[in-house]
């Protein structure tokens, strides 16, 4: 590269130079050589002080790039640095993020686990209920079958006694048939028969009987009176006129005070009502009623209202035959 200089030199002398006078091809070719010769030996020091430029060209050269370098690299670093921060920023960004869905998630969870826990507690215990009621209606039933068993067997027995009875009750209306016959058609008369059994009183189409006992342990209540008068085909005496009453009144012998005889007037709802379901036409006849009172016939006093629960004599009625 040198040469090239010196030879561009060499030639620039040439251009520059006068010519005088022509020569010939040698000597120019002679001169040429001469001038390289000269150019090649020129000073060490000029040419050292033109490598030492170049040297400092090249150092500052290459300190520039050396520089260029170390910039691009730090830009390069400081870039990729960037991006990481940002990278880093933005998945701790997320993960916070993520972390709380997943706090907010599991908080969710751990509700849900809570409420199903109760969910399955409460039931648990329903299952424990039904579990007992189950094992309840299993005895129940249990119970049930043994009753309904029992109940077969009653039904059963109901059954023959119903077959029993209407046996007996077959035997009982031809026995009544005969006693009704032989009651209102005594064997000693003739078999004449009358409107009213032995021992009953005729009046207005009805038959009359008082039960007088001496002793009070065979006196009835109230009830029990009713009772027997049902047991004689008949009821106790519901009195409709005047002319009845005054009947009742003089047969009911010997009594006074609150002992009488009882008749078919009982206090019901604040009201007199006689067993026939009738009330009572003529207030007059008794005090107002109490309920849980019942009348008697004392002989000469009327009418009086006393506990159905105590014991009297009593007065039954029954419809006269038709002879």
């Amino acid at each position: 590269m040198a040469e090239d200089v010196n030879y561009a030199s060499v030639v620039f002398k040439n251009k520059n130079r006068s010519r005088p006078e022509a020569k010939n091809k040698e000597e120019t070719v002679y001169d040429e050589v001469k001038e390289k010769k000269n150019s090649t030996e020129q000073s060490p020091d000029t040419n050292d002080k033109k490598a030492d430029g170049r040297r400092r060209h090249y150092r500052l050269l290459a300190c520039c790039l050396v520089t260029f370098c170390v910039i691009l690299l730090l830009g390069i670093i400081a870039i990729c640095v960037y991006i990481a921060a940002f990278s880093q920023e933005n998945s701790q960004t997320t993960l916070l993020e993520m972390n709380r869905n997943l706090t907010n998630l599991n908080n969710n969870l751990r509700e849900d686990n809570t409420n199903l826990t109760r969910a399955f507690a409460v039931l648990e215990s329903k299952f424990t209920n039904l579990t007992a009621e189950k094992m309840n209606l299993t005895m129940q039933n249990q119970k049930l079958e043994t009753q309904n068993q029992e109940l077969e067997m009653e039904k059963r027995n109901l059954a023959n006694q119903i077959k029993d009875m209407e046996a007996k009750g077959n035997e009982l209306n031809i026995s009544r048939t005969q006693w009704s016959i032989d009651a209102y058609c005594p064997k000693d008369g003739g078999r004449q028969c009358k409107s009213c059994q032995s021992g009953w009183d005729l009046l207005q189409s009805r038959c009359y009987v008082v039960l007088n006992y001496q002793t009070s342990t065979d006196w009835k209540t109230w009830e029990e009176a009713r009772e027997n008068c049902t047991t004689r085909s008949s009821d106790l005496v519901v009195v409709d006129n005047a002319e009845e009453k005054k009947y009742v009144s003089d047969n009911s012998w010997g009594s006074s005070g609150n002992k009488g005889y009882w008749i078919g007037l009982k206090a019901e709802d604040g009201k007199w009502k006689w067993v026939d379901g009738s009330y009572l036409a003529d207030n007059s006849w008794i005090e107002n009623p109490t309920d849980g009172h019942c009348a008697i016939s004392v002989k000469n006093e009327g009418w009086k209202s006393v506990n159905c629960n105590n014991r009297n004599n009593w007065i039954c009625e029954q419809k006269a035959l038709s002879v």
